[in-house]
């Protein structure tokens, strides 16, 4: 015996309940009858924008014309409901018919959020909705003319790349105090900022809308700061809120915040009627996701037919988008919620990239993250939330994922997100296909065609398949960084434009462009502030300051072996007071001041060179610090002066550039009070003179340095020393540390020794000819930058006002010190409010 259900509301949720219950019904259980407002079937709400770039109506259309041919559903369109009679369970339409119904699905979606400010009716005031809307904006839109967005979130942003493409000047209100709230943090939020500004829009973040004004139609708004904004077209797109008018009609129960309120089945207090979609409040909670909604329906279609209990699973809120041309993603709990959650962050403004993992209070558990400007490694990330990371965080968080251990991920990892192609596909068509390159595997899976995000991961999964890939450093380098190391040294090459003009291709990426960068200061050729040079670097290297969580900037002055006079001590204190730092010391054996502005760096650092301070170099991808203990001259246990040595190597290697930080300790004595052995080097004292322990580090994957070298005096300790950090230098991969460097090595430690101790390959005069090369050009960065007025102008937070602190920077005092102010942003209405793209 047939039944019949009804659908209210024909968008995405509601048709693809409709096609799962016709795929999976074999028995013609169900007649389908669909009631849809619109005057056209179900199309791709999520792609709407691409409406403006060429692709018709048709093209997102998601109804087949076998479903329109299926005698088994009928599609009433362009035909509102206006009552349901729970009671004889029939529903009224505005056209006069009456449908009596078996079982119900509400999914009636969502409606435009409008702020109830005055002018909101004027002409030229649309939302960005539907097809007809996406027309309206048009025809209305004047090339050259103003248009203001208000909201930026991501409906917002892709109606302000909307007028950008009609060629209107756009701007973005928002009233939270940065773009996508909701998706992003704070750090992400500057990138997303600057990254939008970049292409033409003006932003306006933390304002509030006091009145659009006008005559006969829109000609400005007034913002509750006092700032008056010309336009000719206003584009509401401040969020969505469930339709839920039919709850009142039909007596049914809302959520507190809308919706229908429905239990974990998406089921009402009517057994006969479900929910689905963003109209539906899943034990209160509405989703504002095309993802969720989906599951819901697919979930409810199971239940129509027995084929299980069709419970909702909860709602992965993850996205993944290309916002006008800028990428963000944002996956599991991207703000940090979970109690006891750590995070860490990879920023670099040159390049327009921001990245964040939130990990469990043990630094083990993934448990999300935020990517902006670079979003590549959100396929890859994803699919890790509630597991155990496979690879330090660093790694995770370098540009295109490339740290990250593919053969740690699960088979169903989605390694393309465009195109949905996982992990699993792609080995299986290289092994079963023997794909020997990456343009095969695009062909015969289509990852890599689209955004091209994916490609390093494919050339990865090739060598995991034992198929050998190229080591070139990028695509604008055939060669490897060690090979580019020893191209710029037998060359003499000293900039990075000559470099490529001669063995490379293109302009540069944010790959090669700092490694070339790093080649370039280990070999000494000028300051990495100087003309060219200064383009390339690193975000932290560019202001020669680590860069924190709120914008502001750490300095770290050198502390050789932690040990400080008085008198410097006292100068730290006096200008961590003067300009109102927090003051931490270090597990390094060092007094980090935190919470400076870009502006305030130069007088900072002023006040400390005269003092006699210089750069501990805390930014850059060089050698950090060497940690000592007390040594023989206070400590009972100790054989050796740990101190001086620690002192004589700090100096003798301060300001390396390698391909990454160097770590390294010094202990007077077996019982290893400077964990020597968990750095890059470390040297330990014995009652002859100095065991030598190389490729070791701390951090989430720690590991012990392994014996190189025993009983050394300290000449030959130098000497082995040297030695070891240059072919480091030369040899190593873009970031690579000393530890991964070792294990990659052909022969492992047992080559190294030859290397390094028995000069197997004849290199060692060079090495040490290289290093005390270093040694007697090193000159304090921080001190050339004083002295250079051209280097000095970069040290601004606004060009038009260099004096000028930037306002979005707060703090809030606790244990008597600053600290960023934390973001409390207003409780949404769902738990992401628009439909993401």
């Amino acid at each position: 015996m047939t039944r019949t259900l009804i659908v209210i509301g024909h968008g995405m949720v509601g048709h693809r309940l409709v096609e799962v219950l016709r795929q999976r019904d074999t028995s013609d259980a169900w007649r389908i009858v669909v009631f849809g407002e619109e005057p056209r079937p179900a199309y791709d709400r999520v792609a709407l924008s691409s409406y403006l770039d060429g692709k018709s109506a048709e093209d997102l259309s998601l109804t087949s014309q076998d479903l329109q041919d299926d005698p088994m559903v009928e599609l009433r369109l362009g035909t509102a409901v206006t009552g349901i009679d729970r009671t004889n369970r029939i529903v009224s339409a505005a056209d006069g018919t009456a449908v009596g119904y078996d079982a119900l699905v509400l999914a009636t979606g969502s409606r435009p959020f409008v702020p109830p400010v005055p002018g909101r009716d004027l002409d030229g005031c649309f939302v960005y909705r539907t097809i007809e809307d996406l027309d309206a904006i048009r025809a209305a839109a004047t090339e050259g003319a103003p248009g203001v967005v208000i909201g930026g979130g991501l409906l917002g942003l892709e109606a302000a790349g909307a007028l950008r493409r009609l060629g209107m000047r756009t701007h973005v209100v928002e009233m939270a105090p940065r773009l996508m709230p909701l998706q992003v943090d704070e750090g992400g939020g500057q990138v997303l900022n600057r990254l939008v500004t970049d292409l033409g829009l003006t932003v306006h973040c933390g304002a509030a809308i006091e009145s659009i004004d006008g005559d006969d139609r829109v000609r400005s708004i007034a913002l509750a700061d006092g700032t008056v904004l010309d336009t000719e077209l206003v584009v509401f797109s401040a969020g969505v809120r469930p339709r839920d008018e039919l709850a009142e009609i039909a007596g049914l129960e809302r959520g507190e915040r809308g919706g229908f309120l429905v239990d974990e089945f998406c089921r009402t207090s009517d057994e006969r009627i479900w929910a689905v979609g963003e109209c539906a409040a899943v034990n209160g909670r509405c989703y504002g996701l095309v993802a969720p909604g989906y599951s819901m329906a697919e979930g409810v279609a199971d239940q129509l037919l027995e084929l299980g209990d069709g419970a909702f699973p909860g709602a992965d809120l993850s996205t993944k988008l290309k916002l006008i041309g800028v990428d963000v993603a944002s996956f599991g709990d991207a703000h940090g919620r979970t109690p006891g959650a750590l995070e860490v962050v990879y920023a670099n403004n040159a390049a327009g990239t921001y990245a964040k993992l939130v990990l469990s209070d043990d630094a083990r558990v993934l448990l999300g993250g935020v990517l902006v400007g670079d979003a590549s490694a959100y396929s890859t990330l994803r699919p890790l939330v509630g597991r155990e990371l496979p690879a330090p965080p660093e790694q995770l968080l370098l540009p295109a994922g490339s740290g990250v251990d593919t053969g740690a991920l699960p088979d169903d990892a989605t390694v393309c997100s465009c195109n949905n192609v996982t992990k699993q596909d792609i080995t299986t068509a290289i092994t079963e296909q023997q794909l020997t390159d990456v343009p095969g595997i695009k062909a015969c899976t289509r990852a890599g065609t689209s955004c091209g995000s994916c490609v390093p991961m494919l050339k990865t999964l090739l060598g995991e398949c034992g198929v050998t890939t190229s080591k070139a450093l990028c695509e604008h380098f055939p060669h490897s960084r060690s090979e580019l190391f020893e191209i710029v040294r037998a060359t003499g090459i000293s900039s990075f434009s000559e470099l490529i003009g001669k063995h490379g291709t293109g302009r540069g990426c944010d790959i090669c462009k700092p490694a070339v960068a790093s080649i370039l200061a280990s070999l000494g050729n000028g300051h990495v502030l100087d003309g060219e040079q200064a383009g390339l670097q690193d975000t932290n290297d560019r202001f020669l300051a680590n860069m924190q969580r709120n914008g502001t900037y750490s300095v770290v002055p050198r502390v050789p072996g932690g040990e400080i006079t008085p008198d410097k001590l006292i100068v730290l204190g006096e200008v961590a007071k003067e300009f109102g730092l927090y003051t931490k010391i270090t597990g390094g054996q060092r007094i980090d001041l935190f919470g400076a502005r870009v502006e305030q760096l130069p007088r900072i650092w002023r006040r400390l060179v005269d003092a006699g301070f210089e750069s501990g170099h805390a930014y850059g991808k060089a050698v950090r610090t060497v940690k000592s203990c007390v040594g023989n001259d206070w400590c009972r246990y100790g054989v050796q002066d740990s101190v001086s040595m620690a002192i004589r190597l700090e100096l003798r290697y301060r300001g390396l550039r390698a391909p990454h930080k160097i770590k390294a300790g010094v202990s007077g004595c077996a019982r290893e009070c400077a964990e020597a052995r968990g750095k890059d080097f470390g040297v330990i004292a014995t009652e002859k003179g100095w065991n030598l322990y190389v490729g070791g580090n701390g951090g989430f994957n720690p590991r012990h340095a392994e014996l190189l070298a025993s009983d050394l005096d300290d000449e030959r300790l130098i000497q082995l020393i040297d030695r070891f950090l240059m072919f480091y230098v030369r040899t190593a991969d873009r970031l690579q540390r000393t530890s991964a460097w070792l294990e990659s090595l052909d022969g492992g430690l047992d080559h190294l020794r030859e290397v390094i101790v028995e000069d197997s390959l004849g290199i060692a005069a060079e090495l040490e000819e290289a290093m005390q090369r270093h040694v007697d050009s090193y000159t304090d960065e921080w001190a050339a930058v004083l002295d250079d007025p051209d280097k000095l102008a970069r040290f601004v937070s606004f060009v038009n006002a260099p004096e000028a602190p930037d306002p979005t920077i707060r703090f809030v005092e606790e244990r008597g010190q600053i600290r960023p102010e934390p973001v409390v942003l207003p409780m949404p209405t769902f738990a992401t409010q628009e439909v993401s793209s």
